[in-house]
């Protein structure tokens, strides 16, 4: 079966970026992006990971918002007027990066589901249950972007869950510092797929250096597993806590890594939305 849907979790307070976004969601935080005419473009991050889905053909997205995120669904609402003020005043070039954006919202399925307070990732999944159904779906933090050439990581993802059929695909990265991510251990079976074996969330003694950045694919199993496991760190429900679970269960998770030449973009804090722009910035200048 192939992956229809996705999932785009939106909804967390984004505290240690106040007072910026008090009532700007951090996931509307803008970074360098290139324009469909070959202009450079500030693009909310929400908006670019929403256009690299849609062009590995999903068409069907959920949004998990907060409360106070309206920005949002207002950003995701087309506004062609605007569009054509635009044209009036001589931005063509402008008015044809947000023609295109519109045609890819009003051409998909976006739902909008809401978690009145932040009670962990895992939670967020799960209110997804209902727009999951019993579909294999893909699961993306909308505070972290990974740039690569052609969306390959997105395509190697895909591969890799339609050749082997497993219940789980996660996205891994070598870091030094693994201390503030979760962390895999894996069997290095081949060079692009390794079987994941256990999974920490942010460890004191990380096992490895194989940091899970919050992209995923899941079956609906997650889904079920999430609703019976208990809150863990911070009190929070925790997706890393549901997916050592299904390795529990005997669920087959593989993995794939990031390659050397890709760029992940997370704006979580000052220090690494500083990065996202200059980064960004730079992949520009160089391609």
């Amino acid at each position: 079966m192939n992956v229809r849907k996705a999932v785009i979790t939106a909804a967390g307070l984004g505290t240690r970026l106040l007072p910026a976004t008090k009532e700007l969601p951090k996931e509307m935080l803008p970074v360098f992006a290139r324009g469909c005419n070959i202009g450079m473009r500030l693009k909310p991050l929400l908006q670019l990971l929403f256009e690299q889905v849609y062009r590995i053909g999903i068409r069907e997205v959920c949004f998990i918002v907060g409360r106070g995120k309206r920005a949002i669904e207002d950003h995701f609402t087309p506004d062609w007027r605007f569009v054509d003020e635009l044209i009036k005043r001589g931005k063509e070039a402008a008015a044809l990066d947000l023609q295109e954006f519109y045609k890819m919202v009003e051409s998909s399925h976006i739902v909008w589901i809401n978690q009145p307070s932040p009670k962990g990732f895992g939670h967020a999944i799960l209110l997804a249950r209902p727009f999951v159904e019993d579909e294999p779906f893909m699961v993306l933090a909308g505070d972290t972007y990974i740039i690569s050439e052609g969306n390959g990581h997105l395509h190697r993802f895909l591969h890799v869950f339609s050749k082997h059929r497993p219940d789980s695909v996660l996205l891994l990265q070598r870091v030094e510092n693994p201390q503030i991510y979760g962390v895999a251990i894996v069997e290095e079976e081949e060079t692009d797929v390794m079987r994941v074996t256990r999974v920490i969330e942010k460890p004191l003694k990380p096992p490895s250096n194989w940091a899970i950045m919050p992209h995923y694919i899941f079956t609906p199993y997650i889904i079920d597993i999430l609703t019976r496991i208990k809150p863990g760190l911070g009190g929070e429900i925790q997706l890393t806590d549901a997916i050592q679970e299904l390795i529990d269960d005997g669920c087959d998770v593989l993995a794939v890594a990031l390659k050397n030449y890709e760029k992940k973009l997370d704006i979580g804090t000052p220090a690494s939305y500083w990065k996202a722009i200059v980064d960004s910035y730079k992949m520009l200048l160089d391609s």
